[in-house]
């Protein structure tokens, strides 16, 4: 589950992976729009995102969903993406990363990660912890996990679907969170808000990793 760049929102936003929601509209995607010669078809715009016919919390109030096309190999960014205990090389909102199994990313794998959150209305600033559970997963094409982030006075419960497919011009990421608890239904427009700020920084961070140089990439 999901710092700040300039301020200490964009940490609120990234944090949780497991939400994109909607904030009135439709969240525009982030980077360049997938051609339409595409060697993959992926899914339907407007469609929920799934990971071997499993997805998000379909009823849940905060939820977003949003894509990218990087131009890199997919297997750069499956490594960069499934690499959980580097991510603080390349995500800055990132704290720390501890895989609770060994080897490759797969079915039941476990980590906890940790990252800051600033105060917002109904949650105080507080540092969450969040251990995701990946709950299903197919090489190269895409990745569930679930599980809580737990702060001072704050439990958001996750689910975060990711899917990556070859397109021309490089590789489309797509990704759909939601998030449930009470405090982030307390006020849904700003949790939404976070959600998608999150989201879509990930992405971006993602890109900029995987378009780098071959030799400034985590190795």
């Amino acid at each position: 589950m999901s710092g700040t760049r300039s301020t200490g929102i964009r940490a609120a936003l990234v944090t949780v992976p497991v939400v994109l929601g909607l904030l009135g509209a439709t969240a525009a995607p982030v980077g360049a729009a997938a051609s339409t010669g595409s060697r993959a078809a992926g899914p339907r715009p407007g469609a929920s995102l799934t990971c071997r016919g499993e997805g998000v919390v379909p009823d849940a109030l905060v939820r977003h969903r949003t894509e990218i096309v990087i131009n890199a190999p997919l297997r750069t960014i499956w490594k960069l993406q499934t690499d959980v205990e580097r991510w603080p090389s390349w995500q800055a909102p990132v704290e720390s990363v501890e895989r609770l199994d060994h080897g490759p990313l797969r079915r039941g794998s476990a980590f906890r990660w940790t990252m800051p959150i600033p105060p917002i209305p109904s949650i105080p600033a507080t540092s969450l912890e969040i251990t995701s559970t990946v709950r299903q997963i197919k090489h190269h094409a895409c990745i569930r996990w679930t599980g809580p982030a737990i702060g001072e006075g704050l439990r958001i419960d996750g689910v975060h679907v990711w899917n990556f497919t070859e397109v021309s011009g490089g590789v489309r990421v797509s990704t759909e969170e939601t998030h449930t608890g009470p405090q982030v239904e307390a006020d849904v427009p700003t949790a939404n808000g976070l959600l998608r700020e999150g989201l879509e920084a990930w992405l971006r961070d993602l890109k900029a990793a995987a378009e780098a140089p071959a030799h400034s990439l985590p190795r």
